[in-house]
């Protein structure tokens, strides 16, 4: 992810012998030279990766060790409306010290709250492309937590056992791979009813596709262009219907773990994730031989999808803002910190000094990496919050089978149309 060297070995030495006591200063931890390790000092931290959850508060109690500074963390993801529950803390009173935040349009409603990070230490490591979500004005509002990419996961054995021995990159393609396993008697997709998985990835694909995504989004939202009609979004709900009418049975009440631990049972031979469920995965089968497709909406070349998944914001009316960069620093900079983000997390870095194999972050990153030149982006931040709940929730009527194409599409048109008025 992201890291730092923060003092010079000399400047230490300083503020030791001027102490007069040999105050203790650990570049590891983020300190300022001469200055004690803070006591008595909780940071609050409210984050919404649950697949980090078990690491990051193990990585919180050695940061506790080395500083004397605890760390707190609360973590909501998965089927919770992580938004909902960041409002609804703030509406409560509850200030954590920090939290995430996706950027662009998600980062508005913030932007009171949001800590100008521009001058920290990483700055100068961060990948140039992870800035632009929470760069306002030419300040820098978040620290990127990683990068990330999702495409379809497949199962290599399961592939060859199919007789698949190409890597489907188009749509006819994709296609003539699920009959074939089919044909072998094996589940082609596992698939989930997560309206975020749905409403968020799924859909970004439709978007991505567009000759301009970001004008489209704009466009979009000035009620200039629809998803009706649109050429693309046609086009894309041929995936959809190829991944629906071709994923296991129940998938209805299929949540994301349940997703997760079938396809890393063996239970499909793909899955539309992304290289954040590595983690889960290898509790599950460690050995598991993946791969990363793309995800095609016609007879061209698809793509994996690329971002910045969420930004570590350090909330300027919390009790303790200037510890909270201290120890965003030391998880960016200090080898237990850095260790935590390759090792633990499996992270995709974000900062370019901070080296990851694939032992580290496992074969779907590095799947992802590969295709990575290629690859389209993430335009779902650019939205009103509520957008992509709407638009969940309109992609579980349509796998349902409550509501047809034009349906869908008019659900999504009227969703955005809905929220630019509030």
């Amino acid at each position: 992810m992201k890291k730092i060297a923060l003092l010079a070995l000399s400047t230490a030495l300083v503020a030791m012998l001027a102490s007069g006591c040999g105050a203790k200063n650990n570049a590891n931890n983020g300190e300022t030279a001469g200055e004690a390790p803070a006591k008595d000092v909780t940071i609050k931290v409210f984050q919404f990766k649950v697949e980090i959850a078990d690491q990051l508060n193990q990585m919180a109690e050695e940061y506790e060790k080395e500083t004397g500074v605890k760390v707190e963390v609360e973590t909501h993801g998965g089927g919770e409306d992580y938004g909902a529950l960041l409002k609804a803390a703030f509406a409560a009173g509850s200030e954590p010290e920090i939290f995430n935040n996706g950027g662009y349009n998600s980062l508005v409603p913030y932007k009171d709250r949001a800590t100008d990070l521009t001058g920290e230490p990483w700055v100068a490591n961060l990948l140039e492309t992870t800035k632009a979500p929470t760069t306002v004005d030419g300040k820098l509002y978040g620290m990127p937590m990683n990068t990330e990419g999702f495409g379809l996961i497949y199962n290599k054995d399961l592939f060859e056992k199919a007789g698949i021995t190409t890597e489907p990159k188009t749509l006819p393609e994709l296609t003539d791979a699920v009959n074939k396993l089919k044909t072998a008697g094996i589940t082609p997709f596992e698939t989930t009813n997560e309206w975020w998985s749905l409403g968020i990835h799924l859909a970004d694909v439709a978007i991505a596709n567009q000759p301009d995504p970001a004008a489209f989004v704009e466009d979009w939202k000035a009620g200039k262009v629809k998803a009706a009609g649109n050429k693309v979004f046609g086009e894309w709900l041929n995936l959809v219907d190829l991944i629906f009418k071709n994923a296991q049975k129940g998938m209805l009440t299929t949540d994301y773990a349940t997703q997760v631990a079938s396809f890393a049972a063996g239970k499909a031979a793909m899955m539309q994730q992304g290289n954040w469920t590595q983690a889960d995965i290898d509790k599950i089968n460690p050995d598991l031989k993946l791969g990363m497709l793309p995800l095609p909406i016609n007879d061209q070349p698809g793509h994996v999808y690329v971002g910045v998944p969420n930004n570590w914001i350090v909330n300027t009316k919390s009790a303790n803002p200037d510890e909270a960069k201290k120890f965003l620093n030391w998880m960016v900079s200090s080898d237990t910190g850095k260790s935590y983000l390759t090792k633990q997390f499996h992270f995709m870095p974000a900062l370019t000094n901070i080296d990851a194999t694939e032992a580290d972050i496992g074969p779907i990153a590095v799947a992802v990496k590969a295709q990575s030149k290629d690859a389209l982006g993430w335009y779902w931040d650019r939205f009103p919050d509520g957008t992509t709940q709407g638009f969940g929730a309109a992609m579980q009527e349509y796998q349902g089978g409550t509501i047809n194409k034009d349906q869908l599409l008019a659900k999504f048109d009227k969703t955005v149309a809905d929220m630019m008025k509030k």
